[in-house]
């Protein structure tokens, strides 16, 4: 009988094989068993991680409506205060025009009223006085150079106020533009989906770009920006307010004062004008009674000449009867005394009527100077009436970039 050959190698029993078989199966239990528990926790894994990256993208765009709401609302509130500091801007400058029309107004009664006191200084003699006119007119031209430097200064004052008008109008719009940018990056980004084309991975997104500000320091950069235009607009609508009633107080005082001086003016022309006819009038007496004087003489003269024919022959029949002639000679000596006075007093109503008449032409100078300056004043009606009822120009705003209208632009 033949002997079957050995195999090679380590035999085992079957024990051994029994062990190895339930080895293998116990493993691939418990391989399977580690594999369904990590599948279901993958499963689950996927459910969470699903459901937070759909909470997370959802909570994102939240956040960035919010965020689109919340620049809204301050793109509204700064563009709102811009307007506002717009309207401010064209009032105050309105109210300065207003008072630049006033101080140019008041280039006319200055020369009126200097005008005046240089035509009263051509009186002469005892016309020159220092009168109620005088004063008047000097309050006057005091008055108007007060009126003058409050006005100028009122003038610089606006301007200053429009320049820190038009500085705060400048960081509004550019505030402004800023939130414009931002949201309509914001909007962009809200836009965006899974399934957008232009979406993709970006190197370090989480970057925070250098200047960058917090929202905090956002919120208060846009609230001062809007309380220094509000506190820039009370400021000038105070100084608005300050110019039109100063402006009204000025005016009343001017109108005053002129009145003032109409009236003294008014009342030393008559004053003159009644001296002057009264003096005509005792000139034309006088000239009167000179003309009956110098008659009057006349007939003395003729008096006397007759007395001394009959003095002559009363001479010679009283030498030739050697009587006296004492009734003659008396007569005549009473007329040649009348006629000494009587050119005596000619004489002196002579002299008399030529101061007159100097001083007639000099108070008719006068009087002709008190109405020239009467008609001057009229250019002050004239002037006060023009300033009055003239409308001031519209001057364009214009923005820190010197274009006039800025278009506030809208979503």
């Amino acid at each position: 009988m033949s002997t079957l050959p050995a195999k090679p190698g380590l035999r085992r029993s079957v024990p051994d094989w029994f062990g190895n078989n339930q080895q293998l199966s116990a493993t691939a239990q418990h391989e399977r068993h580690v594999s369904t528990t990590i599948r279901q926790e993958g499963r689950s894994l996927r459910n969470q991680t699903r459901s937070q990256t759909v909470w997370d993208e959802s909570d994102s765009s939240r956040r960035l409506r919010d965020r689109v709401w919340d620049v809204s609302r301050w793109r509204d509130v700064l563009e709102s205060c811009a307007l506002k500091v717009d309207d401010e801007m064209e009032a105050l400058t309105l109210t300065k025009e207003l008072s630049e029309q006033a101080l140019a107004a008041t280039a006319v009664p200055l020369e009126v009223s200097t005008e005046c006191l240089t035509l009263r200084e051509g009186r002469q003699g005892c016309e020159l006085v220092t009168d109620s006119v005088e004063e008047q007119l000097r309050k006057e031209v005091e008055l108007i150079e007060r009126v003058q430097l409050s006005l100028q200064q009122q003038i610089d004052q606006a301007f200053e106020q429009l320049c820190i008008l038009q500085e705060t109008r400048h960081q509004l719009t550019t505030d402004l533009q800023n939130k414009m940018e931002a949201l309509e990056i914001d909007k962009s980004c809200l836009s965006l989906t899974i399934e957008s084309s232009n979406i993709s991975l970006k190197t370090n997104p989480t970057r925070i770009p250098p200047g960058s500000s917090t929202p905090q320091e956002w919120v208060q950069f846009s609230q001062y920006n809007v309380v220094r235009a509000q506190e820039a607009m009370q400021a000038s609508q105070q100084t608005r307010e300050n110019m039109d009633l100063s402006r009204a107080q000025l005016r009343n005082e001017l109108e005053t004062q002129f009145r003032a001086t109409e009236f003294a003016l008014r009342k030393r022309t008559h004053l003159e004008e009644q001296a002057r006819d009264e003096l005509q009038w005792q000139s034309t007496k006088t000239e009167e009674e000179m003309a009956e004087m110098e008659r009057d003489i006349q007939g003395l003269e003729a008096d006397l000449l007759a007395k001394t024919a009959c003095l002559k022959l009363a001479h010679t029949r009283l030498d030739t009867r050697t009587q006296r002639p004492g009734q003659l000679e008396a007569t005549i000596l009473v007329l040649r005394q009348k006629l000494s006075e009587a050119q005596l007093s000619l004489q002196k109503m002579k002299l008399h009527q030529a101061r007159m008449l100097q001083d007639l032409s000099r108070k008719q100078e006068a009087v002709s100077l008190e109405q020239r300056s009467l008609s001057s004043r009229a250019r002050i009606a004239t002037a006060t009436a023009a300033a009055a009822t003239a409308t001031p120009p519209h001057v364009p705003l214009t923005n820190s970039s010197g274009r006039s209208g800025l278009q506030l632009l809208a979503l």
